[in-house]
């Protein structure tokens, strides 16, 4: 599982989960200069995938930031275990491509304004809320709507993911019709933009 490959020699991605990663990464040009690794870890507390900056060129500025992007290895909610190769395809792409979100959100920031990001999200499920919107929004904005509400249909109507889960996926980020409200919002600036341009 640990086996990885070098992409364009600052993407490092484990064989299993390559096809998918390349997918996200494709919608997400900006980051062709960032640095990110994807790496499992055994224990991620209620989700699935996590973003961060890494930790030790936090302070050397925007430019020279790196980032990890972690993948639970095994997924338990409430007693019921996942693994990765029960999910599908079309469904990581879309988790991979929600977390790239946050990275597009994070380099926006200072590395104090991190900081400070970092506290309130382990602080106030309505800051959770926020980021985690935004981090869809740039997904969606990025041109993966087909994933991202690939993903929210695995886990609304996944029969053996409990209530309480679904219900806090549902608390915290975009709905489908959310999703594609913004994507009909995009639609109309994209034809509004061509008929000015014409």
């Amino acid at each position: 599982m640990s086996e990885t490959v070098i992409l364009e020699d600052n993407k490092v991605i484990p064989v299993s989960i390559l096809k998918e990663a390349k997918k996200a990464l494709s919608f997400y040009p900006e980051l062709k200069d960032v640095h990110i690794e994807f790496k499992y870890k055994d224990n991620i507390k209620k989700s699935f995938m996590q973003a961060q900056p890494e930790f030790s060129n936090l302070f050397k500025g925007k430019e020279n930031r790196s980032y990890n992007i972690y993948i639970s290895s095994r997924f338990l909610i409430e007693e019921e275990e996942f693994t990765l190769s029960e999910v599908p395809s079309e469904v990581i792409t879309g988790w991979l491509g929600h977390e790239l979100g946050h990275i597009m959100d994070y380099r926006e920031k200072s590395a104090f304004g991190l900081v400070i990001f970092g506290f309130r999200y382990v602080t106030s499920s309505n800051y959770i809320k926020e980021a985690e919107r935004a981090a869809d929004t740039y997904a969606v904005n990025a041109g993966m709507s087909d994933y991202i509400l690939a993903t929210k249909e695995f886990i609304l109507n996944h029969s053996h993911l409990s209530d309480t889960y679904k219900e806090r996926i549902a608390r915290l980020y975009l709905s489908p019709e959310e999703i594609l409200v913004l994507v009909n919002k995009l639609e109309e600036d994209l034809e509004k933009a061509e008929q000015e341009g014409s």
